[in-house]
């Protein structure tokens, strides 16, 4: 647990170094900056990974059913999508706004959560598929992160242009078609496998014949979130609706992504002891 911490402690401190330079890059246009930021993102990549790692060892599985290690692995997740933004043009803002959210979730991990077992003995013969669902929740939140960081680099895009508010920053940014475009995007990889994890978890549930759970606050919050998404597709296929709305629509069904993960203190949904 000692090593851990460490490795936990430094990946924190090179992480808001990263965003630092990351942050200058996009206020200065300073390539050694973003060279510096995206190095640092790296080694903060392959600390994570060594963190996992030791994950793996302790649990003797794949550590993904505690809180602390889905904020691990989702922390971990965006870290690897800013390298994938990375090597594209124009995406330093992107990589910012990316690198601030990681950041922020791997801080609240640290100060929030620690790292624990967890009790699934009662699950046992659906354990695979609990795998499963967590796995797909967790590359579903990763995607709908980008296509939310996307909407919000539409609607400021949109509001400096519309306002005439030129600069070299606004320069760099990728233009209103290809910022809508993106976060479609990412919403339409997202969306799908928010649905099937959902599904998978449900499957699990009626097979081990713990249907009350399914009447839960969560359940509630998470299919409100994932009926704005798709809601979100169907408006977009439609072309009813303007790229502002669009954008909108984005970020509401990820505030609704936020509640439903903030909500897992107040719900025994995942309180996987099947007491």
């Amino acid at each position: 647990m000692q090593l851990l911490n460490g490795i936990y402690d430094a990946a924190l401190l090179l992480y808001a170094l990263s965003l630092l330079f990351v942050f200058s890059d996009c206020l200065y246009r300073n390539p050694s900056g973003k060279r510096l930021g995206t190095g640092l993102l790296v080694v903060v990549g392959l600390l994570q990974a060594a963190g996992l790692g030791i994950r793996f060892s302790q649990e003797k599985g794949l550590p993904i059913f505690t809180p602390y290690d889905f904020l691990f692995w989702f922390a971990f997740s965006i870290v690897l999508t800013s390298l994938a933004v990375a090597f594209t043009r124009g995406g330093e803002f992107t990589i910012l706004l990316l690198s601030v959210a990681g950041f922020c979730v791997f801080l609240l991990n640290r100060v929030w959560l620690t790292a624990g077992g967890h009790t699934l003995e009662t699950w046992s013969s659906v354990y695979g598929w609990l795998t499963m669902h967590v796995i797909l929740a967790n590359l579903s939140f990763a995607a709908l992160t980008l296509g939310t960081v996307f909407a919000i680099l539409y609607l400021f895009l949109h509001t400096r242009l519309k306002s005439k508010q030129w600069s070299d920053r606004i320069r760099r940014l990728p233009n209103l078609e290809t910022t809508d475009k993106y976060s479609y995007t990412a919403i339409l990889v997202g969306t799908p496998l928010l649905a099937i994890s959902l599904v998978v978890a449900s499957l699990s549930i009626v097979s081990e014949g713990r249907t009350l759970l399914l009447k839960d606050l969560k359940v509630l919050t998470t299919l409100i979130g994932l009926g704005i998404y798709i809601f979100y597709i169907i408006f977009k296929k439609s072309g009813r609706k303007s790229g502002v709305s669009m954008a909108r629509w984005a970020i509401l069904g990820y505030a609704f992504i936020i509640l439903n993960f903030l909500l897992n203190s107040l719900s025994g949904f995942h309180g996987w002891s099947g007491e």
